[in-house]
């Protein structure tokens, strides 16, 4: 069996990016004449008419689009692999990384990341944006450096994922609430009137189901998108709130916390990017840092 030649690699790349014979030819210095042929060449070699006509344009094939990523991928590592590598510079490092967040980890964690990045990084700049959905355009379009949540089945199967601690959820009341004293048995805690927390509306959840076997069914008087909101809710009324102990530490000073009395599952909160940033020195140490600070607190 021949060797491919791994320069079509390359324009296809470049093809599959631009979806136009005539940029890509000018994007690679070529003549149309000779993209033309190339593509000739990469139709026979992947068996795939790769880019079809529709209308005065070209439009990609179902395989066109399944290969997009993965070329694209190939050729950004074999770029990597023959560049040299500069030794990260540190102190004189000048750069802006943005961080997607979920709800509670700028409170919880910020502070000991933004001293820990000053100190060894002072020209670093830290930007933390909100993260509303787990949608994984921005960390594959570049917009996002960095990701931190829960993984789930939507979850972009390309991205890295770095786990960096486990969660469980707690119930929590304001000081003076019934539920502050005395043990809490299941049926006193689902005799109390809670928030419901969902983003997209749902009102059952992982502790309804622990609740189903014992009879048991809390009363969901309301439904809120984080767990700010809840708490702040639970703070000033009778509501109680349930959230993730350790994603939740600072937003919960001066209220009273407690064990739920079912049991439900753990949750894993990890650091995710896009693997074109895998192997770049600056993103790796960012990605260390955040580790270290989050494995500091996570810890007490």
């Amino acid at each position: 069996m021949s060797t491919p030649d791994l320069n079509l690699l390359v324009t296809l790349d470049v093809l599959l990016a631009e979806g136009s014979v005539a940029r890509a030819a000018r994007r690679l210095r070529l003549s149309p004449s000779a993209m033309s042929r190339t593509l000739a060449r990469l139709r026979e070699t992947t068996g795939d008419p790769l880019l079809v006509r529709a209308g005065r344009g070209l439009v990609p094939t179902p395989r066109a689009i399944e290969l997009r990523e993965r070329v694209a991928h190939l050729v950004e590592d074999g770029k990597a692999v023959l560049r040299p590598v500069d030794k990260l510079n540190l102190k004189s490092l000048v750069r802006t990384f943005t961080l997607r967040t979920s709800e509670g980890f700028v409170e919880n964690f910020g502070a000991r990341l933004i001293a820990r990045v000053g100190e060894e990084a002072p020209g670093v700049r830290l930007c933390f944006v909100q993260k509303p959905d787990k949608d994984s355009t921005p960390l594959r379009d570049g917009i996002v450096d960095l990701e931190t949540g829960v993984v789930v089945k939507t979850t972009a199967q390309e991205l890295r994922v770095q786990a960096l601690f486990r969660d469980r959820f707690i119930g929590v009341v304001r000081i003076g609430h019934p539920l502050s004293h005395g043990e809490i048995t299941p049926s006193r805690y689902a005799a109390g009137r809670h928030i419901g927390l969902s983003r997209r509306g749902f009102v059952a959840g992982p502790i309804d189901e622990a609740l189903k076997p014992l009879g048991l069914e809390r009363e969901i008087v309301t439904l809120v998108g984080g767990f700010s909101s809840a708490l702040a809710l639970a703070r000033a009324s009778d509501l109680i709130a349930n959230v993730p102990e350790r994603h939740s530490g600072c937003l919960r000073a001066g209220m009273h916390s407690f064990p739920l009395p079912v049991i439900t599952p753990e949750i894993t909160v990890s650091l995710l990017w896009h693997p074109r940033m895998d192997a770049e020195p600056a993103h790796r140490w960012l990605r260390a840092c955040v580790k270290e600070a989050c494995a500091a607190l996570a810890a007490r």
